[in-house]
């Protein structure tokens, strides 16, 4: 049982819901997002990255304080081993040398170490005691611009403000330090601090204030989040918002106009099926881009209106089709009486009058006059067969029912065979250029003798006087080709395309100059393809007119190449 059917909306239907899904919808997204994005976003970003960047700083300090205690620690213990006082001096200045950043390792009581230390700080370097005994410490020197290098590394491009103090308040380093921005932030710090984690203070939401402080070592880790970096985020958070309210204006231009573009080409579609119906065109059909934008109204009128051009063009092909058949019984008709009548009459009044004269009583034939008539009659009599053959070749070359035979041919013995077949009247002289080595070639011998003897016969009647019809040969792979040359005028491209096809002639029907049936290309291109071999005809200044010919080379042939 079918419990829901899709009901196709009319136009004003659609227009509303269209407007639900392309207004309502994509803008209470867009509204939701920039509220989304103005409450959360830029507060948790800001408050998280100052809070990350604090513990990697204090984690530096860290790895930085484990790495000196390490080193001060096994200096300590190799101290032990000397037993004089220059012994120990001169190695603590051979270890200087090799620990990076630090300028000076001295043996010191509590009162030299103290001001070892306040020298230190007057001159913005970090002191590092260790114990070695009672009253006895070794006291380290190390750069600060070495140890900032360090610390602040992996934040190099970051924007914020990160100050490192004592406990006395001291600064020991500080990245993209600003005396204003320093003061006004120590003067917002708590009275009381929290120990060893990350705390948040200060009274702009919008611009986060971290300190870490630390007991060992005892100091305290500022992040200032200031102006500038709350207005990137800002910008970023802008964007976003930008870019939401973009995607929603463009959702509803595009489904707008998704849904008029669709309209306004099946509306097009009904006037044009309307205008070739009314001018004639019965086989025109209105092809719909059905979609769930395409209206109840418009569907309906598309189905009725292809349903009656389909009656109308049942007979209009049926009409059209018989016309075309007809066009060509009387186009093959009109050729076959053109060829009758100008190549069939030629030489049976040739036989005609030789016969006559052969029988008269009243006059005496001499032998000479005899047998001149009598070759005459064979030469017509043998036209009139390859005509007639011709003719008869047709039909199976179109229904594509030409039968051949397969065997292994010696090419040049099928020209010579052709070259003394051929009427060449003006006795012009044929070259043949065939290597002694050409391999055999597959085809059927009398069909290959046929196509030569054609193409010689062509080549003799449309070359220019007193020139010589030249035969190639080549070899490529297992194929054989042979071209036939002839010098005559260059043949246009668009006749050169119609040789191919039946009772067509260089010369028209009103200026014919030569004999000919125009059928000769035609069956040279039939039993050639039969032959498994193909065909191509050029013509240029070069070459004048050339036909090449390409066999499979024989079975034989191949085996002993």
């Amino acid at each position: 049982m079918e419990f829901f059917k899709f009901k196709r909306l009319k136009i004003v239907e659609q227009i509303a819901v269209v407007f639900i899904f392309a207004v309502i919808i994509p803008m209470s997204i867009s509204g939701f997002i920039i509220n989304n994005i103005n409450q959360q976003s830029m507060r948790y970003q800001l408050r998280e990255s100052a809070v990350l960047i604090a513990n990697m700083v204090s984690d530096e300090i860290d790895f930085f304080n484990k790495t000196v205690s390490s080193n001060l620690e096994q200096i300590v213990f190799s101290l032990n081993y000397f037993k004089t006082q220059e012994a120990k001096n001169a190695y603590l200045k051979s270890v200087v040398q090799k620990l990076p950043d630090c300028e000076e390792l001295v043996v010191a009581d509590a009162a030299h170490s103290e001001e070892i230390h306040e020298r230190n700080k007057l001159h913005k370097k970090a002191t590092v005691n260790l114990k070695i005994s009672d009253g006895q410490y070794l006291v380290a020197t190390y750069k600060m611009d070495a140890i900032k290098d360090e610390l602040f590394k992996s934040i190099a491009d970051d924007k914020r403000q990160i100050y490192v103090l004592t406990n006395e308040g001291d600064l020991i380093a500080e990245h993209n330090y600003t005396d204003e921005a320093f003061k006004k932030t120590v003067s917002l710090l708590p009275k009381k601090l929290k120990k060893n984690k990350p705390e948040i203070f200060g009274d702009i939401k919008n611009q986060p204030l971290v300190y870490v402080s630390k007991d060992e070592p005892k100091i305290t880790i500022i992040v200032n989040t200031t102006e500038k970096v709350t207005l990137k985020a800002i910008t970023n958070n802008s964007l976003k918002i930008i870019l939401s309210c973009l995607f929603a204006t463009f959702a509803i231009i595009f489904i707008v106009a998704l849904y008029i573009y669709y309209l306004y080409i099946n509306i097009r579609q009904l006037f044009k099926g309307i205008i070739a119906i009314s001018k004639g065109n019965y086989e025109r059909q209105i092809r719909l881009l059905t979609t769930a934008f395409t209206p109840h109204e418009i569907v309906f009128l598309a189905f009725e209106f292809n349903r009656m051009a389909t009656e109308i063009h049942k007979s209009y092909i049926q009409l059209k089709k018989n016309n075309v058949e007809l066009k060509q019984l009387n186009e093959f008709r009109s050729n076959l009486i053109d060829t009758v009548s100008h190549e069939l009459r030629t030489p049976l009044t040739s036989i005609q009058g030789y016969t006559s004269r052969l029988m008269r009583q009243d006059i005496k034939i001499d032998e000479e006059t005899r047998q001149k008539s009598l070759r005459i009659i064979k030469e017509q009599s043998e036209r009139l067969k390859r005509l007639i053959e011709d003719l008869l070749t047709i039909p199976d070359i179109e229904g594509m029912r030409l039968r051949t035979k397969s065997e292994d041919v010696y090419l040049p013995e099928v020209l010579e065979e052709a070259k003394i077949l051929i009427k060449n009247k003006e006795e012009k002289e044929i070259v043949y250029n065939i290597s002694e080595d050409l391999p055999l070639v597959d085809a059927d011998k009398d069909r290959l003798i046929q196509v030569c003897v054609n193409l010689l016969d062509n080549a003799a009647k449309y070359a220019r006087p007193d020139t010589k019809i030249v035969v190639d040969t080549v070899v490529l792979d297992d194929k054989v080709k042979f071209f036939v040359k002839n010098d005559c005028d260059v043949i246009p491209p668009a006749k050169l395309k119609k040789l191919f096809e039946k009772f067509i002639r260089l010369d028209d029907n009103t200026t014919r100059t030569t004999r000919g049936t125009g059928l000769g290309l035609f069956i040279v291109k039939g039993l050639i393809e039969a032959m498994n071999g193909e065909i191509d005809i050029h013509s240029d200044k070069n070459c004048g007119f050339c036909v090449e010919v390409t066999l499979r080379m024989s079975q034989v042939a191949e085996a002993v190449k």
